[in-house]
């Protein structure tokens, strides 16, 4: 019989039934090529190493969360992890910008990192208790 966590995430067993945790884990290694050595970003090492951290903390930060024992923390660390694909998006602004990638590109990932965020959304508001009543910020 299924645990209350379990319910909670659609049956999961384990972070890496999580689909968020699945598509975070495929962006890393975009995000990865697409600012290798190889890349227009080669040598910008700042911008990359920010870039390429920002990737691995969204998928870290969501196995961290399922594997403590509390919604809350679960729910807590999924909202790190959403902010850090906010901060992958930004990049790829950021790298349009300098001709690091094209805007196609930019675009592409940036819709990756809107659908996982949504996942990641998605599932915060379903941990928590509260979640019919908490307040909604807009949205510009």
């Amino acid at each position: 019989m299924a645990n209350s966590r379990q319910r909670r995430t659609g049956g999961a067993r384990s972070f890496e039934d999580l689909w968020i945790w699945q598509q975070a884990r495929i962006l890393v290694p975009v995000v990865y090529r697409d600012f290798g050595d190889d890349s227009p970003a080669g040598r910008d090492f700042g911008f990359r190493n920010q870039a390429q951290r920002s990737a691995i903390s969204i998928m870290n930060n969501i196995a961290e969360g399922f594997e403590r024992m509390t919604d809350s923390d679960f729910a807590r660390l999924l909202d790190i992890a959403k902010g850090s694909t906010g901060e992958v998006r930004s990049m790829y602004y950021a790298a349009q910008d300098l001709n690091y990638v094209s805007a196609a590109v930019a675009e592409e990932r940036r819709s990756r990192c809107r659908q996982i965020g949504s996942g990641i959304s998605s599932l915060a508001l379903h941990l928590r208790p509260d979640a019919g009543s908490a307040p909604r910020r807009s949205r510009r």
